[in-house]
């Protein structure tokens, strides 16, 4: 059977330019990657050829964190471009008053501790924007009864290899239920930051190991020819801590007059009904590494403290010191930790954006992290939203439009 010479010429050009010529073309997609505790300056130790080629391509830049700089906070923050104050996601650890006996972490699944800021997917979904997200903070719970299309609950015994084969799994469907926005989380940086310290052997693996994850997933989107806009961010940095720079709250307060709700870099604390003003007396006379302060008197430029589920006085440790109630049973005093004042170099975040609607601007200034969220709207072609604490002002030169 002979093939006229138009069907020979295409057959061959498909075989040369590989799967991306060989399918419909596809619109690109927006993928929201956080690599959990990957300080900024990691991307300097030239261990992460990928990332770094991807800065080179697009944009990146040291992010500013929200405060407190811990990781519920911050992921929340950047899905609503609202600040922890705004977003209701205060801490790792909350109490609000409407809930007696209950205590949020992160992996609650009850709908109230997520329900005062509106994130992106359930935004994207009403405007008709398919998300699904791997693991991200609040994205298995439904907001006004919207979940992203596809999503999973976290579990750490996921490999980073399965998370990335998951997305790309998504993205290989029919352009009816593929989805357009999607999030990716990897939490292997944070955890060898947390138990090794940010200077550590296994630190520096932690970044070979997930630089090698993010080339599965470039490397993937090509072989799909997806074009992807990549948005690779941290929701904090790490700082070197030590069981030898430890201030004990019983050490400095009685505990009969206090109720710890979260400790560490920042404690958050409320006082045993009645004992108000002892418990004030002891906190907020002066004590070395440690500024203990009510929360109505905290600094304005945190944009902290108006939550109700803020307890009544928060003490923020200096860099690399922890204030403690209780020695931690399960890997004992930590040898790295965030949460501390957002402005540190030390809290200082990785953002990277790369794809076809980024230009390559290299890097830019320090900007804070809700500023993400308009950006994320402004790729998937969103309108901008009022009334949110960010802005796509620091990206605005470099989106192609």
């Amino acid at each position: 059977m002979r093939f006229p010479l138009r069907f020979a010429l295409l057959a061959l050009l498909a075989l040369v330019a590989g799967p991306a010529i060989a399918q419909d073309a596809r619109s690109p997609v927006t993928i929201l990657v956080s690599i959990d505790g990957f300080r900024a300056d990691y991307l300097n130790r030239g261990l992460t050829p990928t990332l770094s080629a991807l800065a080179a391509q697009g944009i990146s830049a040291a992010m500013r964190p929200s405060f407190p700089s811990k990781t519920a906070p911050n992921h929340y923050a950047i899905v609503t471009g609202l600040r922890p104050d705004r977003n209701g996601i205060i801490g790792n650890k909350i109490e609000d008053a409407a809930r007696p006996g209950e205590t949020f972490s992160m992996k609650t699944n009850d709908a109230f501790w997520w329900s005062e800021a509106e994130p992106l997917w359930a935004a994207a979904e009403k405007a008709g924007i398919r998300s699904a997200t791997m693991f991200w903070p609040g994205s298995n719970v439904a907001y006004d009864n919207i979940r992203p299309e596809d999503w999973f609950d976290y579990d750490e015994a996921n490999t980073g290899t399965q998370r990335v084969n998951a997305v790309l799994d998504w993205l290989r469907r029919p352009a009816a239920i593929r989805p357009r926005f999607v999030t990716l989380y990897f939490d292997i940086v944070d955890t060898a930051g947390h138990r090794h310290s940010p200077d550590s052997p296994e630190l520096n693996a932690a970044l070979k190991e997930v630089d090698g994850q993010i080339a599965q997933l470039r490397d993937g989107l090509a072989a799909l020819g997806q074009p992807a806009n990549l948005v690779i961010v941290a929701d904090h940095g790490m700082a070197a801590t030590s069981a030898d720079r430890v201030i004990w709250l019983h050490d400095i307060a009685d505990p009969a007059d206090y109720h710890v709700v979260d400790e560490g870099p920042v404690a958050t604390i409320d006082a045993v009904p009645g004992h108000e003003a002892a418990l004030a007396a002891s906190l907020l006379k002066p004590h070395p590494h440690i500024a203990c302060m009510r929360k109505a008197d905290l600094p304005d430029r945190l944009h902290f403290g108006h939550n109700p589920r803020v307890a009544p006085f928060v003490c923020l440790a200096d860099v690399g010191w922890l204030l403690l109630d209780v020695f931690p049973k399960k890997y004992g005093v930590d040898l790295g930790s965030h949460g501390y004042d957002n402005q540190a170099p030390e809290m200082r975040a990785l953002f990277i954006a790369a794809g076809p609607d980024i230009a390559p601007k290299g890097v830019i200034p320090t900007f804070d992290n809700v500023d993400v969220y308009a950006l994320l709207r402004d790729l998937l072609r969103m309108p901008p939203k009022p009334g949110i604490d960010g802005t796509d002002a620091p990206f605005v030169g470099a989106l192609k439009r």
